[in-house]
C-alpha cells in the first residue's frame, strides 16, 4: 500500500519561499500513469489543489498560482517536492501530498492516497 509523508519547515517569513517535499513509499512516482498533486487547506477554508506532476515528469498547475509554484521530482529518492515563492500569511495552511487528486470534485480518484499533512504558517 502506497504511503505518503510530507516533510518542511513549519514556519516561513514573509516574502521567503516554501519548501515541501513528498516522500512515497510502496509505490513508484515513475510507474502506474499516476500523478502526484499538491494540496493545501487555509484556516476555515476548502481544500485548493496547487499543482502536479505525472509520473512521467508532465507538470501542472493552478492558475492562480502558476507565477509562484514549482513542483519537481527526484525519481532517485522517490520523493515530489514543491516550491512556492513569495509567501504570505495568507499562504498559511495545511499542505498535503496526494496521488490522484481530482481537483474539480476535491477528491480522491481511484487509488488515491493522502499523506497526512503538515501545518505551515507564514509569520515573521
Amino acid at each position: 500500500q502506497v504511503q505518503l509523508q510530507e516533510s518542511g519547515p513549519g514556519l516561513v517569513k514573509p516574502s521567503q519561499m516554501l519548501s515541501l517535499t513528498c516522500t512515497v513509499s510502496g509505490g513508484s512516482i515513475t510507474t502506474g500513469y499516476f500523478t502526484w498533486n499538491w494540496i493545501r487547506q487555509p484556516p476555515g477554508k476548502g481544500l485548493e489543489w496547487m499543482g502536479a506532476i505525472d509520473y512521467d515528469g508532465s507538470t501542472y498547475y493552478s492558475p492562480s498560482l502558476k507565477s509562484r509554484t514549482s513542483i519537481s521530482r527526484d525519481t532517485s529518492k522517490n520523493q515530489f517536492s514543491l516550491q512556492l515563492s513569495s509567501v504570505t500569511p495568507e499562504d498559511t495552511a495545511v499542505y498535503y501530498c496526494a496521488r490522484e487528486f481530482d481537483p474539480v470534485s476535491s477528491r480522491l480518484g481511484d487509488f488515491g492516497s493522502w499523506g497526512q499533512g503538515t501545518q505551515v504558517t507564514v509569520s515573521s
